[in-house]
């Protein structure tokens, strides 16, 4: 993998810069002072803008290769955003397997503000033309999905949508700028949990959103600015410097997983892997696998045996971490999906999602192994002798 282009892109902290330090300074002032009253200021209020929210969303942009960024206080609040620039009576197609929070928002809270939507399995863009009515304003995409790694053919689903004059949204959390580019393959917004692989660190909760036209523009900026959601200037800073390391972050990672990925689909414990590796819609648009992987185990009853056993995994919700996170999304990510949902999206208590970090593979691996083989035989091990009484 080459990342010369977006490694150049990334390191430079000098815009914005005037005494051209290796990295920004931090501009921790809610206000700015206005010499000329009425001016055109560029800062004023650091809810409405910032140096440091700036570089940052300037940063954004470029590595999706979109003329407009936005940083967000969170993935939901960017998430919540794109979705606000919808009115009352207008269509929104999901996947069927959208991420729990996501579809919190809309089942909970949009709905109430009388906006439609419909899930549908979105590896069959059959179902996506099926699915559109006369008030479908926007298409929002997850892929690769969370927690089953569907695959959506994001350049078909973008031709469906500018025949009935919708919006395409994707959310590009997994694979990051470096494996996938939606707004080169007609998306036209893209949207990211930046607390994931930007961030890499586990330290900060941010979102982004990229767009190229003019007029969303200025519609996302009307929601982050009127909302007050944009991202803080601390963590603007802090995410920025982050930014450094993601060439090489993500890397790492995508070459660890791949080994993991080989190891697990020959492990007897496991009944299937989830990962795109093999997936000829994924290899067409993404440069790699990612660095996420979904597993499930062939004795569903030994979940929380085989969690204990784990010693090297972080075992907690959230991913793109430096470190390896082993989620559990009936219980996790997805808890906010009715249970019937969950059982019939696959979303069962054996799944589980494995973001893995820069650890030593090898090591990785043979922890994992002991946690299957502990948890595999930990019943037959445990059956007490019987207590004769002398």
């Amino acid at each position: 993998m080459s990342y010369s282009k977006e490694t150049s892109l990334i390191l430079d902290s000098t815009r914005g810069n005037e005494h051209l330090s290796s990295n920004q300074p931090l501009y921790y002032s809610s206000t700015y002072h206005q010499e000329t009253l009425g001016g055109n200021q560029e800062f004023d209020y650091a809810r409405s803008g910032n140096p440091n929210r700036k570089l940052l969303e300037e940063k954004l942009a470029d590595l999706e290769g979109g003329n407009y960024g936005f940083a967000f206080s969170s993935g939901i609040a960017a998430i919540t955003a794109v979705f606000l620039t919808l009115k009352p009576g207008d269509h929104v197609i999901l996947p069927d397997d959208v991420y729990g929070g996501t579809f919190r928002l809309t089942e909970q809270i949009l709905k109430k503000f009388e906006i439609e939507f419909t899930t549908v399995d979105q590896t069959d863009l059959q179902n996506i033309k099926e699915a559109v009515q006369d008030n479908t304003k926007l298409i929002y995409v997850e892929t690769p999905s969370n927690p089953l790694f569907k695959v959506t053919d994001i350049d078909g689903v973008s031709q469906i949508a500018r025949k009935h004059d919708a919006l395409l949204a994707v959310d590009n959390t997994f694979m990051t700028p470096l494996g996938q580019s939606p707004l080169k393959l007609g998306a036209d917004i893209v949207v990211h949990s930046a607390t994931k692989f930007l961030g890499g660190h586990s330290d900060l909760i941010a979102g982004a959103v990229v767009v190229n036209d003019p007029e969303l523009k200025n519609e996302i900026y009307l929601i982050q600015n009127g909302t007050g959601s944009g991202l803080s200037v601390y963590d603007s800073w802090t995410l920025a410097k982050h930014l450094k390391t993601l060439p090489i972050r993500f890397k790492q990672s995508v070459y660890n997983t791949e080994q993991i990925y080989r190891y697990l689909i020959d492990n007897e414990a496991i009944e299937t892997v989830y990962y795109p590796i093999t997936n000829d819609t994924h290899l067409r648009q993404a440069k790699n696998g990612g660095a996420v992987l979904g597993f499930r185990l062939k004795d569903e009853s030994k979940a929380q045996a085989f969690v204990d056993h784990l010693n090297i995994p972080l075992v907690s919700v959230s991913l793109g971490g430096v470190e390896t996170i082993l989620s559990h999304p009936a219980t996790m990510s997805h808890a906010a999906i009715p249970e019937e949902v969950r059982a019939k999206r696959g979303i069962t208590n054996g799944l589980f999602r494995l973001s893995v970090g820069l650890e030593d593979v090898k090591e990785l691996i043979t922890d994992i192994d002991w946690a299957l083989k502990e948890a595999t035989y930990e019943s037959k091990r445990s059956v007490k002798e019987p207590n004769f009484i002398s």
